[in-house]
């Protein structure tokens, strides 16, 4: 006869499928009826999170849920000090160009890719690939290094 009896392992196993199948369901309900926990959670880039949610939170970003944060606000400061730069290091006759930056920023389409990215540390070196306000970043801090 053949033991049909779950063991633990396979039972946490089925457990964690039915954990990430639930995850996109789990962040849209978020997303809808605790807003401002939701946001608040979002936005602390060091907030600890589950690998599942984390991933689920950046494939929303990446889909234009950017009312979720305002990647400007959130991931351009520390995008910035990837680079060795504050927004202190605009002078008032760059203002322009810091509102250029912004904008690009909060246009940005690797929203979730650059949130990660800002929650794993990555160095500038990772942030080069994907944020299109990297080459002016680094001439800037370049600029103020020389």
């Amino acid at each position: 006869m053949r033991d049909t009896r779950v063991t633990n392992i396979e039972y946490r196993g089925v457990l964690a499928w039915l954990f990430n199948a639930r995850m996109p369901q789990l962040v849209q309900t978020m997303r809808r009826e605790a807003v401002n926990e939701y946001r608040t959670l979002v936005c602390d880039l060091d907030a600890p999170m589950e690998p599942a949610f984390e991933r689920e939170v950046a494939r929303t970003l990446n889909r234009g849920g950017n009312y979720d944060l305002i990647p400007a606000e959130t991931l351009m400061p520390t995008m910035m000090e990837r680079f060795g730069l504050a927004p202190e290091d605009f002078s008032d006759q760059e203002a322009n160009s810091l509102s250029e930056l912004t904008t690009v920023c909060n246009k940005c389409p690797a929203v979730g890719r650059c949130w990660k990215a800002m929650r794993a540390d990555a160095g500038w070196e990772k942030c080069r690939g994907f944020c299109p306000n990297a080459d002016a970043f680094e001439l800037k801090s370049l600029a103020i290094t020389d």
